[in-house]
């Protein structure tokens, strides 16, 4: 049997004022996401555990049929493993984001969406200045070698490697920039064990970045400056089982993000990486469903991820939202229909990671809906894919884990 997943990162929402009392789903011209649901089946899955973070990290392994409670440990190592960076027994990845400070608050996670090439430049330099081998004595010792990765626009890593335990526990307590949109910063600074080594070195890449070339040439432009980096996310290498082992397919991933590409390294799935495919608005939705659809030929289980959506939310930008997702149900969904029943038996899940409210423009715990259609499926009536239906549904997963094998079965 073939498999195609496609997730629309973040879709879920709530019903918008602009459009007439629907959320983006209902409002969205989706025609194959329905039939989806005419034919099938559509319920909710809640894929992030209360005591978790809303975050794609979590959510993506639930959805992929990981218990999260169990295997994860941070959301940088996941992106590590996309940058084949590899982490020792005592190392630690730590996301790095280039963000826009100003007046003490949070103004943009992305550094207004700075070029991967420019973050280069400034991830060389925060390597030069705060890079390499650290000797520290207070308030502790510390003996450790600092990288810092360049990775996807503003995404980047830092690696701290140590022959010795390093400072950090699962007790570090830090925050996804994403989800304090013009917030004062200082409510949000990393804490607990060696909370004070990420707070020094974000303080000193402000010295590094404030008069830098890159910078002064983006404010001569009007784009905003990466005032500084935002050290979150950190972790372990995570212990997972190759989801052939664990379920007897090969999988094959497509997505412009490189913590879901590290997803699914780390599963043992194939990593497609294809041009024009992004982690934002401007993602080439046609190339990604040509892709997709040929991947299906040399794999059981075919996975498009689209971050599109997920941004529009972060924004703010409903109207953005609603468009995401109908090139998504026209370019990716569509061709994967038409596709798949070529292969004789087939099945087809669509499904959000998490929540992404336009409203707070930020992550959300709660119950996302999935719509699942094929070989062995029966139809249970439904009229259309969206958050009111699966919210009637009584196809519910708890633990959204439990979603996967039933998908599989």
């Amino acid at each position: 049997m073939k498999y195609a997943i496609v997730i629309p990162d973040g879709c879920a929402d709530e019903p918008q004022a602009t459009l007439g009392g629907k959320t983006p789903l209902q409002a969205a011209f989706k025609p194959h996401m329905d039939r989806i649901a005419r034919t099938g089946v559509v319920g909710r899955t809640n894929n992030v555990p209360a005591t978790l973070t809303p975050a794609s990290d979590v959510a993506t392994l639930s959805l992929f049929g990981y218990d999260p409670l169990k295997v994860y440990t941070g959301r940088a190592p996941l992106e590590a493993a996309a940058m084949g960076v590899h982490l020792g027994s005592n190392d630690w990845a730590i996301r790095c984001n280039l963000v826009t400070v100003e007046e003490g608050a949070m103004r943009d996670f992305t550094a207004g969406h700075i070029s991967s090439a420019e973050g280069k430049v400034l991830l060389d330099a925060l390597q030069h200045a705060q890079g390499g081998p650290i000797h520290i004595d207070e308030p502790m010792h510390l003996a450790a070698e600092l990288e810092f990765r360049p990775g996807v626009s503003y995404r980047n890593l830092l690696a701290y490697r140590s022959a010795d335990p390093a400072p950090f526990t699962d007790e570090t307590k830090t925050q996804p920039p994403h989800d304090i949109p013009d917030r004062p910063i200082a409510d949000y600074l990393p804490r607990g064990p060696g909370g004070w080594l990420l707070q020094r070195l974000m303080l000193a890449s402000r010295d590094v970045f404030a008069d830098h070339p890159i910078n002064q040439a983006r404010r001569t432009r009007g784009q905003r400056p990466a005032t500084q980096v935002w050290l979150w996310g950190q972790g372990r290498a995570p212990q997972l089982q190759p989801f052939a082992d664990r379920y007897g397919k090969r999988g094959a991933i497509i997505s412009g993000v490189d913590l879901v590409r590290g997803v699914g390294i780390l599963l043992g799935w194939k990593r497609i990486d294809v041009a024009g495919v992004t982690d934002y608005l401007d993602n080439d939705y046609a190339s990604q469903g040509r892709a997709a659809v040929a991947a299906l030929q040399d794999h059981d289980l075919v996975c498009a991820h689209i971050e599109a959506p997920d941004e529009a939310s972060h924004e703010g930008h409903v109207d953005a939202k609603v468009k995401a997702l109908e090139e998504i149900d026209r370019h990716i969904v569509g061709p994967l229909l038409e596709a798949l029943p070529a292969y004789g038996a087939w099945r087809i899940l669509v499904s959000p990671d998490h929540r992404t409210p336009v409203r707070t423009r930020a992550h959300a715990h709660g119950a996302v809906p999935f719509a699942l259609a094929g070989t062995g499926i029966t139809a249970m009536g439904q009229p259309a894919y969206d958050e009111v239906v699966a919210e009637a549904s009584d196809w519910v997963f708890d633990h959204g884990h439990e979603l996967m094998p039933q998908v599989l079965r």
